[in-house]
């Protein structure tokens, strides 16, 4: 189990290794990749030894982690989700990513890596909007709270939230509740429940669930494009996005009759593009497969859309956007006064943060008996975990399945699952990855103590 945050020098410590081990592809990287003899630079600077300083782990280890990965075929790398969530997140997943290209693990069925397979539909909405993009500012989600709190050439005067709780999904949680506190902003929440966004709300408007109305999806995991049809009618006056943002169209006056407004007329426009095969199979089928088919196999019957069909491992776009250039590493944050790292992973009762308002079992914060022994906190104490952003107050439970250094507090809690009604993300920064602005929820930093209140 790495240091939170730590996944890039892991990766580059393992291509260092393949490099100098003599197990680099030589010959695949020469016919199918660019850039091999920079990475080999970039990733020189990461011994296992230093790696594993960095990332809290035996050296030993990333040498047999390195190893097995090496002499394995096929040998597969599953990258998902979290493993980017932090301020070296973007280099760390393209490091993580070219393991197979070093290694030569393509060409076999079962080789390579595996991320979501979404992207294997490309479905033009433009048709669909309309309506080419207005020149209007843009405000990265992730930092709501400045844009609430902060701007004010103009300011943000209203907001609409559909498909989101936000005060309990997105970082700097308190900032963003300043900002829905303010008196002058108009807020309307499109949703099934009464979140605890909702309660901020001007106005709350009943919204279908998956049960009530049409969908056209793409999977994570399968490629398949479906249209899943409702099962129920909509309860009461519950509707879909499309018929509220139709709706708002027409009383604005900005609608006209060649809109796509039904569910019908929308997928067709977002449609229009696909294959008349495609589409005869997702009307009778309900679902349809990509082109590449449901088993392609890279640099078999699949080829990277590069422009020159090769993999590039130190893109130039990404070199330019990245801090220090890709694969940089910037350092942990943490310091004297906050030196746990606060991991929130996902729980079995939630998606996020939808059907939290189920659970009625109050939220727990685990550390390992290595940092609770010298915090005086035993199991059930109540504590506080806190940093300059704000604090968190509930039980705590003692894990010895944690690291030291690491504590824990799920994603996904209400308001009613904490003692002062604050959860994880009241300690996220509003901090942005290196690539691709995406949230730094993993490099949140803080202390625990007991709760002297209580």
């Amino acid at each position: 189990a790495p240091r939170p945050g730590t996944d890039l020098p892991l990766a580059l410590a393992m291509i260092r290794w393949l490099f100098e081990s003599g197990h680099a592809d030589a010959e695949f990287l020469g016919r199918h990749a660019s850039g091999a003899d920079e990475l080999r630079r970039r990733a020189a600077a990461w011994s296992t030894q230093r790696a594993a300083q960095v990332c809290g782990v035996d050296a030993g280890q990333i040498e047999d982690l390195a190893k097995l990965y090496a002499e394995s075929s096929p040998a597969v790398v599953r990258c998902g989700w979290g493993v980017e969530r932090n301020r070296n997140g973007g280099s760390a997943v393209a490091a993580i990513l070219a393991l197979p290209a070093v290694a030569g693990k393509f060409g076999v069925r079962g080789g390579g890596y595996t991320m979501s397979f979404s992207g294997a539909w490309t479905l033009d909405s433009q048709p669909a909007v309309a309506e080419p993009e207005p020149a209007t500012r843009v405000v990265n989600m992730n930092r709501v709270g400045r844009a609430l709190c902060e701007i004010d050439d103009p300011p943000v005067e209203l907001v609409f939230v559909y498909n989101s709780n936000p005060l309990m999904t997105l970082p700097d949680q308190e900032r963003v509740r300043r900002g829905l506190l303010r008196e002058d902003l108009f807020t309307v929440v499109h949703d099934q429940v009464v979140t605890d966004t909702a309660r901020y709300a001007d106005v709350v408007l009943p919204a279908t669930t998956f049960l009530e109305h049409d969908e056209l999806v793409v999977s994570y995991g399968t490629g398949l494009l479906q249209r899943a049809r409702p099962a129920i009618p909509a309860v009461g006056e519950a509707r879909p996005n499309h018929a509220v943002f139709g709706d708002l169209c027409r009383r604005l006056g900005l609608a006209r009759d060649t809109d796509p407004e039904t569910s019908d007329e929308l997928v067709d426009a977002l449609l229009r593009d696909v294959g008349s095969e495609a589409r005869e199979a997702l009307d009778r089928d309900g679902v349809v497969p990509p082109a590449c088919g449901l088993t392609p196999v890279p640099f078999v019957d699949l080829m990277p859309k590069t422009p020159d069909g090769r993999i590039q491992l130190v893109p130039e776009d990404l070199d330019a956007e990245a801090p220090g250039g890709l694969y940089a590493w910037q350092e942990d944050p943490a310091d004297e006064l906050h030196p746990l790292a606060l991991i929130s992973p996902a729980q079995a009762r939630t998606i996020t943060s939808t059907m939290g308002q189920l659970d009625p079992r109050p939220a727990q914060l685990s550390l390992c008996r290595h940092d609770a022994g010298p915090r005086g906190v035993a199991d059930g104490d109540v504590v506080r975990g806190f940093n300059a952003l704000g604090e968190v107050r509930c039980s705590a439970r003692l894990d010895d399945d944690l690291r030291p250094g690491v504590v824990m507090l799920p994603k996904g809690l209400w308001s009613q699952h904490t003692l002062n009604g604050s959860t994880a993300n009241a300690l996220v920064p509003d901090g942005l990855t290196d690539l691709g602005g995406g949230a730094c929820f993993n490099d949140a930093r803080v202390e625990v103590e007991l709760d002297v209140h209580r």
